[in-house]
């Protein structure tokens, strides 16, 4: 059964289309990107962005021309910075 099921989620994602910037800025949503190696992040807007890189990209693809401003790093992830739903308390 776990074959199966890696089998379909992989198929999902496959067929999964990422949102472009031109998306997003429809939206009023900005782009949260984050650094694999040292974890600094920082949320830039996608005006901004659309400005520099055009309105076509996939947001995924993004973080691919990023650097990170605090060590350097070109592993930076991107994905849509949607809106919070409030404070998440720790439970105890």
């Amino acid at each position: 059964m776990a074959g199966y099921k890696r089998r379909l989620i992989a198929s999902e994602e496959r067929r999964a289309i990422p949102l472009l910037l031109g998306a997003l800025k429809h939206r009023q949503v900005d782009v949260f990107c984050w650094c694999n190696r040292c974890g600094h992040n920082a949320v830039m807007a996608t005006a901004q962005l659309i400005g520099q890189l055009g309105a076509e990209i996939p947001v995924p693809e993004i973080g691919t021309r990023m650097r990170c401003s605090s060590c350097g790093s070109k592993d930076v992830a991107t994905r849509p910075a949607w809106p919070s739903q409030g404070r998440i308390s720790r439970h105890g």
